[in-house]
């Protein structure tokens, strides 16, 4: 009878983390030290998902399992928690925040579903808070507490802004956010006028933050949509490349003005 495929992987990762002959690399590694490639894992997969290929998903979900079998065996030989606890703790927390598929509520539409998870995490994050008043940890509170560090900027920029307009700290619609991105696109072009490198980096700043809450008012993913815009300027970028450099010339060599042609050929063929 073979092994089931998680058993063997629990087995393979203890067996790289064992004191006696594991694996060096591996038994360096901390809860810290793994994060960089649990979030590498992450894109890769959001990658194999744009790429269309089932196999390069199959493989990049391996690896982030993996990820989170590394986290939860370094926290076993800690004595804090197993892979089968974290298991069961998100299979309690779907069941507990789905109370209309798993309990006795029937019958709910996707507003009705929606406000119902909304109030389940508030209580989850009420309890948790509890948690760590008796346990004397202590931890940010407020309405924007809980937002990630370790998230992407930009991600992290359209969840706190998420997050204040649920409160009511918000314009009342896209068209105001409009103007205040070209508001905060003058003070970009004012402080690149005569200004030091610290203001222009805040204002730049301000300028990204107010996109990210643009585009959580035309209910786009800020993220997402700049991921797919570097795949698109990669994808031109490569064909304006092909196109000028196939007489033999490098980029440098065509100049700016062979690269625009280049590039706005390309363009116009995409469409």
């Amino acid at each position: 009878m073979s092994t089931p495929p998680i058993a063997r992987l629990l087995g393979i990762m203890a067996r790289l983390r064992d004191p006696e002959g594991g694996c060096p690399w591996d038994l360096a590694q901390t809860p810290a030290s793994i994060v960089p490639y649990t979030i590498e894992e992450a894109y890769e997969v959001a990658d194999a998902v744009e790429g269309g290929d089932p196999e390069e998903l199959r493989d990049e979900l391996g690896d982030l399992l993996f990820q989170v079998v590394f986290q939860a065996r370094i926290a076993e030989e800690a004595g804090a928690f197993t892979f089968d606890d974290v298991a069961t703790a998100i299979a309690d927390k779907m069941v507990r925040r789905h109370p209309h598929i798993f309990g006795a509520v029937r019958g709910l539409d996707q507003e009705a579903v929606n406000a119902q998870w909304a109030a389940i995490k508030a209580e989850e994050r009420a309890a948790k808070a509890e948690r760590d008043t008796t346990s004397g940890r202590a931890r940010p509170d407020g309405t924007l507490a809980g937002v990630p560090l370790a998230l992407p900027a930009l991600a992290r920029a359209e969840k706190i802004s998420r997050k204040a307009a649920a409160v009511g700290f918000d314009w009342p619609d896209a068209a105001e956010v409009i103007a205040k991105v070209r508001e905060e696109t003058d003070e970009v072009a004012q402080a690149l006028a005569g200004e030091g490198p610290d203001a222009v980096a805040e204002e730049i700043g301000d300028l990204l933050f107010s996109v990210a809450n643009l585009a959580r008012h035309a209910g786009v993913d800020p993220e997402e949509a700049l991921r797919r815009a570097n795949l698109k300027f990669q994808r031109r970028f490569a064909a304006m490349e092909d196109e000028v450099t196939r007489d033999g010339r490098t980029l440098p060599e065509a100049g700016l003005a062979a690269m625009e042609e280049a590039w706005i050929a390309v363009k116009r063929r995409e469409r």
